[in-house]
């Protein structure tokens, strides 16, 4: 984590014909440079390696759904045609074995509807009786015909649903000239058409006459019955069984010895999918990169040119494959802005996307990343600040850190818990910075710890007997009852008074504002980094400084009356401090001299600051724009440039505007930090108030067994409401306060983020399609 982005250069690439394939891989494999397109006029139809990506492509196509998920080892050239053949031969040899396989399970579900067929038909022929219609059901058709002299008969199988429509046609066309018999198959058949498995019927329909043997037929063919010969006598019809039987004997044998080949194929090819896939998506990736590339005149040496770290541009030097041109890497310069690198690692990489969700820093400007990693959960501390919660966070934070290898491997597919798992370094911040501002607020699920001891004494009370009412009010002018500060926090005694809510609203109300302003504070301050590194001095004076006046001269003065009431006023002099509020208004409306003043000469300070900050806002709306314009008329390097001082002074007037009321409602909208964490305690002791202390008020022996069903519910509401909404909430919140109050006193964030060819950030096919 650095403090602004990385220095970057434009260089060129000189690639020697026929190796330019092995520089870009190794370059992918360092990952170091981000390619430009110096093609920008040619669609990417038109492009040089447009038939290599289509070749890739079609691999891919082949492939399928299979991918891998990291990339760790060189391609050469010559395996892209070698994989591609390999590849082809494999899908035609898939694709023979499955037509074969195909044709042999129909022609074994034709053989088994047969069998049926010829075993139903023969019950039809000696009882020549006619099985009841509503025990049927049928979802397969097969029939089949078979013409001899006098008499003859159709036979078949019809799905059940069909039956009774199929019966009602062959007495209307036929008009009674035909025997209908149909019987229900026992068990369920596959579909020669649909696949799909169900239920059929065998029917066998008796028949005389060539006409009717016709309509038969063409009926039989319109509700897509298969037709099968039928047997002249008994003796044929034990042939024709013999026959089946046999052949589908044979048939499943050939159908097993198939599928344990195309198992043995698809096992071989699954060992090499993974590497398959990593080759080509390393080969279209280089491909695509060879397209932003161009040749030059003689198409002997490819150009490139790359976004490049100053800092790496040595170990681009020292590593170039094979290519033997003289210049490989030139520096070049270049007006351009430079695209944005921040490196991080695990720990910071949470925080720093934090800050890029509201936009990628412009090149060169200050990063607030690495002071968010320290104001963000502070933030969200100072609002969901508790002691157990901040534990309980802790934990689950540090048991996901301790176990992230194991975590990683496992992939999980649930977004609620990725989301959780890659924000765990910021979720184990927050939990300390909890457990810290919990114990400023002496507050662990709702209790007090009472780990120094309370300064507030009772003894002195009674002893002076200086009670005047039953609510045991301790007032601290009497000698020995208040004995100075608690040493660390907030004194354990005030969980048990009555206006506990009324002192704790006060505290951190204050406490919001001074976190506030001087967090707003640290921002302007920030910004005067970026005017000096890009040499806007000018920029110091009129706009850092009259910003940071207009803030402090008004907020800032806010802050100094808070300490100096808490400074000039103890506990036994409290009843006569005067109200911090009602002086701060008195300061802009001119009033208050009936009101006695916080300290010595405060309203001609308070006049001082108050024009200082009224001053300010004039520099700060016409300064720049009347500089750039003087700079623009006396000829100093402005009229090379477009200068449109209409264009200036509306910029400026929106800026003016914008920040003035934005100190005003930005220093109000820190008001959160108290509403938040004044919430969070309120909830944290209802909590307490309507559950657990339900159970610690049946002493008897059945209340230790109605402790655990009320420690459970405890448990879960406390997880699921403390925890991960209220959670929720201060995260949102903190999270606003850095966008909106903090980042845009000097971020700007609309740069480009740099983007580098690197194969360890290729997108896997098996995370998209959920296989991994």
């Amino acid at each position: 984590m650095v403090f602004r982005s990385e220095e970057m250069c434009l260089a060129q690439l000189f690639l020697q014909s026929g190796s330019e394939y092995d520089c870009i891989s190794e370059l992918g494999e360092l990952g170091l440079v981000e390619f430009r397109d110096l093609n920008p006029s040619v669609s990417s139809f038109q492009r040089r390696f447009v038939s290599e990506i289509k070749r890739c492509e079609e691999m891919e196509r082949i492939l399928g759904k299979t991918a891998a998920d990291h990339l760790g080892f060189g391609v050469h050239t010559l395996i892209v045609m070698s994989l591609c053949e390999q590849l082809q031969r494999l899908e035609m040899e898939l694709s023979e074995v499955a037509k074969n396989k195909e044709k042999l399970q129909r022609n074994l579900l034709e053989l088994t509807e047969y069998t049926h067929m010829l075993k139903i038909t023969q019950t039809f022929i000696h009882s020549r009786s006619r099985v009841s219609e509503s025990t049927f059901s049928c979802s397969f058709i097969l029939i089949s015909c078979c013409i001899s002299p006098g008499r003859r008969f159709i036979s078949g199988l019809i799905q059940r649903v069909k039956v009774e429509a199929f019966e009602r046609m062959l007495w209307r066309v036929c008009k009674g000239y035909t025997i209908l018999s149909y019987a229900e198959v026992d068990e369920s058949l596959t579909d020669l058409d649909t696949g799909e498995i169900g239920k059929s019927v065998v029917f066998l329909i008796s028949f005389w006459g060539d006409q009717i043997g016709q309509k038969v037929q063409k009926i039989c063919d319109c509700y897509h019955c298969h037709l099968y010969p039928h047997p002249e006598n008994d003796e044929e019809r034990a042939d024709v069984l013999d026959s089946l039987r046999t052949r589908i004997q044979d048939l499943n044998n050939v159908l097993h010895r198939t599928e344990e080949y195309l198992r043995q194929v698809l096992q071989k090819a699954s060992e090499s999918a993974f590497s398959w896939v990593v080759q080509v998506k390393k080969m279209k990736a280089i491909y695509h990169i060879l397209n932003l590339c161009s040749f030059d005149v003689t198409n002997k040496c490819l150009i490139a040119e790359v976004w490049c770290p100053i800092s790496d541009l040595a170990k681009l030097r020292g590593r170039k494959g094979e290519a033997t041109v003289p210049s490989f890497v030139n520096r070049i310069p270049c007006t351009d802005t430079p695209p944005t690198l921040l490196r991080s690692n695990k720990f910071t990489s949470g925080f720093q996307s934090i800050v890029e969700a509201y936009g990628v820093g412009d090149y060169r400007e200050v990063s607030p990343a690495p002071y968010t990693i320290i104001t963000f959960p502070f933030l969200f501390a100072v609002m969901f600040g508790d002691l157990g919660h901040g534990i309980i966070m802790s934990l689950f934070a540090l048991w996901m850190v301790l176990t992230e290898k194991k975590q990683n491997k496992k992939r999980s597919n649930n977004e609620i818990w990725t989301t959780f798992f890659n924000g765990r370094y910021i979720i184990l911040m927050m939990g300390l910075f909890s457990v810290y501002t919990g114990l400023i607020y002496n507050d662990c699920f709702s209790k007090s710890l009472n780990i120094f001891g309370s300064r507030w004494s009772i003894k002195a009370m009674f002893t002076n007997q200086q009670w005047t009412n039953a609510l045991l009010t301790m007032d601290p002018n009497v000698s020995g009852v208040f004995n100075g500060p608690y040493p660390f926090g907030i004194d354990p005694i005030w969980n048990m008074a009555v206006n506990r809510l009324s002192f704790l609203n006060s505290y951190k109300m204050k406490m919001s504002v001074i976190v506030g302003v001087i967090h707003m504070s640290f921002g302007v301050v920030l910004s005067v980094f970026n005017h000096l590194h890009f040499k806007q001095k000018f920029n110091v004076y009129l706009l850092f400084l009259p910003e940071l006046l207009f803030l402090l001269c008004l907020f800032g003065y806010l802050v100094f009356m808070i300490f100096y009431k808490w400074f000039a006023f103890s506990a036994r002099e409290s009843n006569q401090a005067p109200s911090i509020l009602i002086h701060f208004i008195n300061m802009f409306i001119m009033q208050g001299k009936d009101i006695p003043p916080l300290y010595p000469g405060q309203t001609g300070l308070q006049i001082f600051l108050l024009l200082v900050a009224m001053l300010s806002v004039p520099v700060l709306l016409l300064g720049k724009p009347l500089y750039l314009y003087w700079l623009y008329r006396g000829g100093k390097g402005l009229r090379r440039r477009r200068f449109d001082f209409a264009d200036v002074c509306l910029h400026q007037a929106i800026h003016t505007i914008e920040y003035c009321l934005g100190c005003i409602s930005n220093t109000a909208s820190y008001l959160r930090l108290w509403a938040l964490s004044l919430a969070h305690a309120q909830l944290s002791e209802v909590l307490w108030t309507m559950v657990m202390r339900l159970g610690f008020k049946i002493t008897t022996k059945v209340g230790v067994v109605f402790l655990v069903p009320v420690f459970g519910l405890f448990a879960t509401l406390t997880v699921s409401i403390l925890l991960v909404m209220e959670g929720l909430s201060a995260f949102l919140h903190a999270l606003r306060l850095h966008w909106v109050e903090f980042q845009n006193k000097f971020y700007r964030g609309t740069g480009v983020k740099f983007l580098p060819f690197d194969f360890s950030l290729l997108p896997s096919v098996f995370e998209q399609e959920g296989l991994l």
